[in-house]
């Protein structure tokens, strides 16, 4: 029996889950240095609470896009939310260092299995002139996810404990999966056949070039390491090669990019990655070290940013989809850059807090032009076939943006640090203390420079975004490429 059902009653349901996966990679940056005296860990250890999350998030994303056309994405989503919270209450639980990194390695899985999906089920039951209303939800969800992770850790870790930012997922999780088997339809699958050595090249060479920049700067970017992110991204090279000549069914269909505004929305929001997940860094450092707050009084300074991201997110990408795609995203790279430049004038000892909190709400407006218009137009000329598919390329891209951000700013950190007379070390978010008066004026100097960093990443996202053309100008010909309209539904 089919029957048509308001496809915003699943997108609720799923973006439920879609938050809580997304807060978990940021929620972590004010725990660590509980965790660290917790479990008598050191600093090189608790980065990898984050690392091991991230590095199992970004490998398989590819894979699990592609497990939801064939299984089907309602499927795929709620095994993925189960493993999930299951690893969150693991995580909770975890005695030891070791056993941490493992939980978090396996929530990361949980995760990949689910992100793909929310894409998914917005491109084949949305048709595109209606998606950008969708996506303004799923992208303002995205945007707050990221802000408020750290607002959310702080209070927790001061209040409860470090363990209750994992164990907060369980009972979210409970609820996140009863809506989605009441709410999410059981759309059509499509038969595949697995492209077995594309998803081992892929596997093998996303896993290289992701732990090499992840680890590049705790072992000072050796030998060792430069050879594993060559042997990477040579592999890389080797898929996309063997992709190209698959006449099947490849796990990455290159006639994706054969829609240039596809391609571009790659690019840009690979830069959004890197771009938020490098800001945070410098900024965490300078609020605790420099002016000596608490991890929950620094989130605070950014509330403006969830806030405004929050409230204009829906808004802008309802009317998103009546503007030329290049408009809103353009001038949401445009405002993200000019409010990171701002942050870096700012980041002074003595200046005034007010000049963070407005320059925070210029940043959330600006994000909420980004995420979503980025994502409808990413989405709005895939078929249905090719759903899971484009959901896959699009987060992959934007995981790995975020890894190469968040090595590149602690490597240039570490040497603004040296470059201004306070030595190099190894860096990571939240783990200094308030530093000495008389090196404030230098610590903020390398920091304010630091942070130049993500605004000059930024004008990559200004640049792909001002090149987007009229939708359909763009799409390869023939009926794949046609955009997809919404599936039947099964109740």
């Amino acid at each position: 029996m089919t029957t048509e059902r308001n496809p915003w009653l699943a997108l609720t349901a799923l973006v439920v889950g879609f938050f809580m996966i997304l807060l978990d990679m940021t929620i972590v940056a004010v725990a660590n240095p509980a965790i660290m005296l917790d479990l008598g860990a050191d600093i090189s250890q608790v980065i990898w609470v984050t690392s091991a999350y991230l590095l199992t998030y970004a490998v398989p994303l590819l894979v699990t896009g592609r497990l939801g056309d064939r299984y089907g994405p309602k499927n795929m989503y709620l095994i993925g939310l189960a493993v999930f919270t299951a690893a969150s209450l693991w995580c909770g639980l975890s005695g030891t260092i070791t056993m941490l990194i493992a939980a978090r390695a396996v929530q990361g899985l949980g995760a990949a299995l689910m992100t793909p999906q929310t894409m998914a089920v917005i491109t084949r039951t949305f048709p595109p002139d209606k998606r950008g209303a969708a996506m303004g939800l799923w992208g303002g969800v995205a945007g707050l996810a990221t802000l408020v992770g750290p607002i959310l850790g702080g209070v927790l870790v001061d209040g409860l404990g470090w363990e209750w930012i994992f164990i907060v997922n369980v009972p979210v999780g409970i609820v996140a999966f009863a809506l989605a088997v009441w709410l999410v339809p059981a759309l059509p699958t499509h038969q595949h056949k697995f492209d077995i050595p594309g998803v081992l090249l892929s596997g093998v060479g996303l896993f290289l070039l992701v732990f090499g920049i992840q680890e590049g700067n705790t072992y000072d970017w050796s030998l060792r390491i430069w050879l594993m992110i060559g042997a990477g991204a040579l592999i890389l090279v080797a898929f996309v090669v063997n992709q190209a000549r698959n006449s099947g069914e490849p796990l990455l269909p290159l006639r994706l990019f054969r829609d240039r505004n596809f391609g571009l929305s790659n690019l840009a929001i690979a830069s959004m990655g890197a771009a938020v997940t490098s800001m945070m860094v410098p900024l965490y450092f300078y609020l605790q070290a420099v002016r000596e707050m608490s991890p929950t009084k620094s989130a605070l300074v950014f509330a403006p940013m969830a806030i405004v991201t929050g409230i204009f997110a829906p808004l802008i990408g309802k009317y998103s989809d009546k503007l030329q795609p290049r408009v809103v995203p353009t001038i949401g790279f445009v405002g993200f850059a000019a409010s990171v430049f701002w942050f870096s004038w700012a980041m002074t000892p003595h200046s005034s807090i007010m000049w963070f909190l407005l320059a925070a709400a210029l940043a959330g407006f600006a994000n909420a032009c980004i995420w979503a218009p980025l994502a409808s137009t990413a989405t709005h000329n895939l078929p249905v076939q090719l759903a899971g598919a484009g959901a896959g390329v699009y987060n992959t891209t934007r995981q790995v943006g975020s890894v190469l951000g968040s090595a590149a700013i602690s490597a240039l950190v570490a040497a603004r640090m040296t470059a201004n007379g306070l030595g190099g070390g190894k860096i990571s978010e939240g783990s200094g203390g308030p530093v000495p008066e008389f090196v404030k004026d230098a610590f903020s100097t390398a920091l304010s420079q630091a942070i130049l960093l993500p605004a000059g990443i930024l004008l990559i996202g200004v640049i792909a975004s001002a090149l987007f053309i009229r939708h359909g100008e763009g799409a390869a010909a023939g009926p794949e490429s046609a955009p997809a309209e919404a599936d039947s539904v099964t109740a």
